[in-house]
């Protein structure tokens, strides 16, 4: 039989289990029992030493209670949970292909051993040229429906538990791709907030911010009349502009979700990072323009903090 966890599968579903709630390790083997209909319990010779381990690595603590220890998981244990949630619906799917192979086993089994039975009893009443005594021939009936009836029951429960991990596999998928598209339109608009700010600190570096990020339009505020004359700041005026004509409708759009919202927001990230840097390097900075610049990056900062702790 192929083994039922995977390498660092065990590891991953032990968080998961503790996640829902603080348990000891006679519960954890119970609670793994119960998802596998009885078919596979794992031993306590494989399943303390894992917490043990997770313990050492800071992803579980434990707190003795009543002489036992009740393990629960740690913020990092958590964290590392949520990076790996695509895989935990994976692992779903693989413990209900477990189960159905667990219950094919079985049934061969119970297959092979009534038509043992069946062989011995032909074989018996071939050898001793008489009949089996009623009573025999009714145990042995009765032992192979019996037989039958268990490895019914044991059919039923692993397809309701394969449909039960269908479902729940399938919901994962659903909300990490809408978490991932969240995260993605949150980002634009913090993205569009940071222009706006830009443009209203006004200058050359809130000019090249706003064609950058989307926005197309030069800096704004009391000061900026919509038809000003040229002046002595022309050039800057005619960068800034030269800057707006080449932003796109929209910033970013090119880096299409790559199905892990962490990855995606980072390389967001990167790409904000990379085009301030590039500005500064081609038309040069002011103190002045720094100063502007962290007002608008402090007003991005808090509302992205706000946006990732809700």
């Amino acid at each position: 039989m192929p083994p039922v966890f995977a390498h660092g599968r065990l590891r991953l579903y032990l968080l998961k289990l503790l996640d829902e709630a603080p348990r000891h390790g006679y519960e954890v083997i119970r609670l793994l029992e119960e998802r596998f209909q009885g078919l596979y319990a794992p031993s306590a010779g494989t399943v303390y030493p894992r917490l043990a381990k997770l313990e050492a690595e800071g992803l579980v603590t434990y707190a003795t209670e009543g002489g036992r220890k009740v393990y629960s998981i740690t913020e990092a244990g958590r964290a590392e949970l949520a990076d790996r949630s695509g895989e935990l619906a994976d692992l779903e799917l693989e413990i209900r292909d477990s189960v159905t192979e667990l219950a094919a086993e079985i049934r061969n089994d119970v297959r092979g051993a009534a038509g043992d039975l069946r062989r011995e009893l032909r074989e018996a009443a071939s050898a001793s040229a008489t009949q089996v005594e009623d009573e025999s021939w009714k145990a042995a009936k009765e032992e192979l429906r019996k037989a039958k009836q268990e490895w019914k029951e044991q059919a039923r429960r692993a397809k309701d538990e394969s449909r039960r991990a269908r479902e729940e596999a399938q919901q994962a998928r659903r909300q990490a791709k809408e978490a991932q598209e969240r995260a993605r339109e949150e980002v634009q608009r913090i993205a569009v907030q940071l222009q706006e700010q830009f443009a209203r600190s006004g200058g050359v570096l809130g000019s090249l911010a706003g064609a950058w990020l989307g926005g197309g339009a030069g800096p704004s505020g009391p000061g900026a009349g919509p038809a000003a004359a040229p002046t002595a700041s022309a050039p800057d005026s005619a960068t800034a502009a030269e800057a707006e004509a080449e932003a796109g409708v929209g910033w970013a759009e090119d880096l299409t979700p790559g199905g892990d919202p962490a990855r995606d927001l980072d390389r967001l990230l990167d790409r904000f990072r990379d085009e301030v840097r590039d500005a500064a390097r081609d038309h040069g900075v002011s103190a002045a323009q720094v100063a502007e610049a962290r007002v608008g990056l402090a007003a991005a900062v808090a509302r992205l903090r706000a946006t990732l702790r809700g």
